[in-house]
């Protein structure tokens, strides 16, 4: 045996005779009876407090899961609302690249090169705004939707097919998403027997 072994013997040595048993605060021994009564209260009280903090956990995850929803919205949103501002920034130039393209005569006789070169440009900033999630409204032949489209004026038609169908696009409208930054202005055909 070695000297570790023997201070571990003589210890357990020290207390084999001694019996430890429960009692009252003036030292009398408690009966079986109360131990088993105390030992229920302490293992209810143990319950419910584990109960509690198990409560208090899952109200915390919660609490941390609706958050980090409502930090992914906002950033969401924030995202949403700078690509609508910088879009609402653009509009002008948007529109100015429409009424050349729609001068088709005037468009025509500025020089080859030159439209190409302008052409290309506007490809590649459409192509910009595209890939930003920003998507034109500009579409003729398709139904009215006031959600889309604001209605200028009305013209009359026999065909019946043709009834609240865009006529003509006067001013393109712009959208990210569901969300509209700007509707197009719209001729609609209005059906007249």
């Amino acid at each position: 045996m070695n000297d570790e072994e023997i201070k571990n013997e003589e210890n357990n040595e020290n207390f084999d005779d001694v019996t430890f048993v429960d009692s009252t605060e003036d030292g009398e021994e408690i009966s079986g009876k109360d131990i088993v009564k105390k030992l229920r209260n302490d293992l209810k009280k143990t319950r419910s407090e584990k109960e509690e903090y198990l409560t208090g956990w899952q109200r915390a995850k919660a609490d941390y899961v609706n958050l980090q929803k409502e930090m992914e919205q906002l950033r969401s949103n924030s995202s949403i609302i700078a690509k609508e501002k910088m879009t609402r920034n653009l509009l002008p130039t948007l529109d100015s690249f429409d009424m050349a393209f729609a001068n088709k005569e005037a468009w025509e006789k500025v020089d080859q090169n030159w439209r190409t070169g302008v052409e290309y440009i506007y490809q590649q900033f459409m192509t910009g705004l595209f890939d930003s999630g920003i998507e034109k409204i500009d579409k003729a032949g398709v139904p009215f939707d006031p959600g889309l489209h604001q209605s200028i004026d009305t013209i009359s038609t026999s065909d019946k097919s043709k009834d609240h169908t865009i006529e003509k696009i006067l001013q393109t409208g712009y959208k990210i998403g569901d969300r509209v930054v700007r509707p197009a202005r719209v001729n609609i055909y209005e059906y007249k027997e």
